[in-house]
């Protein structure tokens, strides 16, 4: 096994530390083989570049990126489908950054190239056009991204027959947009019919399949009781397929912990959030926003059951991982403002209250937000706010092989308010992005709609 793959082997295991001194060296060998504008050390770049966005280093990718996105368009000039691939990387680094603007341009332009060297019928067009959907989609733009997801639907039903698995990916990007809107009878079906096409095609036991074990769907109606076993065999799936200490079954204990939260569960939530802490601080790091969304979660269970004291340090980590991270102006910094505005005032402690509240940008009348707070937090108030992560299927590096994401690892949560119902959003956070390598042609442990919990007014 060359060092690229097993380094790809490491990442998709969750051991990022093994990895990164495999994909460094291949890089090295590349570089001084064939020279630093080969097509081969941008794919070196692409797959450094996709480890460090797993564990949060955004600052250490985009370089990379936009270096590798250079080499192809040299190599290759400017409208080839490779050169495509790497637009759709770097629009989907800046999406996770919301950069909306830049990331549209990306994928856009993406697009145009796939359609016009493709034709507007093969699935690499369709896998832009799930991207833009989602773009769209997490945005809350559902008009604009409905009409694309049903397009790609169509392209992968014709291309590759109704039970491929991609067909699969956008049946669930349907149902994830349907059930933002609360039309649960039209994602029901789409669920069980995703679903069914994995369990066919892939196994019973495969990862992917537990992405589509969407339990969310009737957490968010209040079916607890159909919701837990699908949480609970989601988890085990990936326990096994993946080990103990993956991010995505840290993923899976989160939307199992905010199950038994949501019921008000709090001594069965506790130790499973906990669990999901140490997994992503191990195999993280300290400082990655997914940790951030941790704690945002047990410090929001330590909050509703009025232990403000313990609550306090988690909000306040989080808020300086999510700042450090991902900047002072992210909705998602926004968010932690206000969970600790919200903390200070259920203390009576206003003038902090309102201190933390016109930092997020409000009118210092909590409850408020600006249309920039908007982006992160506009469906809801006083509602659970639920950011879904779109399952995206992207181009990387090669059109020919085609590589899945659904939502990143943060698990079930980022809600408003103490109502038990969970209510919008995607991933301000999604790891769309992952080291890849054309000998690859699927990614192996796709993740399900893993939400986040933790924002209150």
């Amino acid at each position: 096994m060359d060092l690229n793959n097993l380094g790809l082997l490491y990442y998709t295991e969750g051991q990022y530390a093994q990895a990164e001194p495999l994909h460094v060296r291949a890089l090295a060998i590349r570089e001084e083989a064939f020279g630093p504008e080969h097509p081969d050390v941008a794919q070196s770049l692409s797959n450094l570049a996709g480890l460090y966005l797993a564990q949060g280093e955004d600052g250490k990718a985009e370089p990379l990126l936009v270096r590798a996105l250079a080499i192809k368009e040299k190599a290759f000039g400017p409208e080839h489908p490779d050169v495509a691939a790497n637009l759709n990387n770097l629009a989907q680094l800046y999406q996770a950054q919301s950069q909306y603007v830049k990331a549209e341009l990306l994928t856009l332009r993406a697009l145009a190239i796939f359609e016009k060297a493709l034709g507007p019928e093969r699935p690499a067009v369709a896998t832009n056009l799930n991207n833009l959907a989602g773009f769209y989609d997490n945005q809350g733009q559902y008009a604009k991204a409905e009409p694309l997801y049903q397009r790609a639907l169509a392209i992968y039903e014709k291309a590759l027959g109704p039970e491929h698995p991609n067909v699969a990916t956008s049946l669930n990007g349907l149902a994830l947009l349907y059930n933002k809107q609360g039309q649960y009878a039209k994602a029901e079906p789409l669920c069980q019919r995703a679903l069914a096409i994995r369990e066919k095609a892939l196994g019973s036991e495969h990862p992917d399949v537990a992405h589509s074990l969407n339990g969310l769907l009737y957490n968010k109606q209040g079916q607890y009781a159909k919701a837990e076993p699908l949480y609970q065999r989601a988890l085990a799936i990936r326990e096994k397929a993946l080990s103990s200490e993956h991010p995505d079954v840290a993923a899976s204990l989160n939307n199992l912990a905010g199950l038994y939260d949501n019921q008000g569960q709090y001594a069965k939530a506790k130790p499973v959030y906990q669990r999901a802490l140490a997994i992503r601080e191990k195999a993280l790091g300290p400082e990655h926003p997914d940790v951030a969304t941790s704690l945002s979660n047990l410090a929001l269970l330590y909050d509703n059951q009025g232990q403000y004291a313990k609550a306090e340090p988690l909000y306040q980590r989080a808020l300086a991982i999510y700042e450090k991270a991902l900047g002072p102006e992210h909705p998602d910094v926004a968010t932690s403002l206000n969970n600790l505005a919200s903390l200070y005032k259920n203390q009576g402690q206003y003038a902090k209250a309102v201190s933390k509240t016109r930092k997020g940008k409000g009118n210092g009348n909590l409850g408020f937000h600006t249309a920039k707070q908007a982006r992160g937090l506009r469906r809801t108030r006083g509602q659970r706010h639920y950011r879904y992560n779109v399952p995206v299927l992207r181009v990387v590096q090669s059109v020919n092989h085609v590589h899945e994401d659904c939502a990143d690892r943060r698990g079930e949560g980022h809600r408003r308010g103490r109502q038990a119902q969970p209510s919008d959003a995607t991933a301000g956070r999604q790891r769309l992005l992952h080291p890849c390598n054309t000998s690859l042609s699927k990614r192996k442990g796709a993740r399900d709609e893993d939400v986040r919990r933790a924002a209150r007014v």
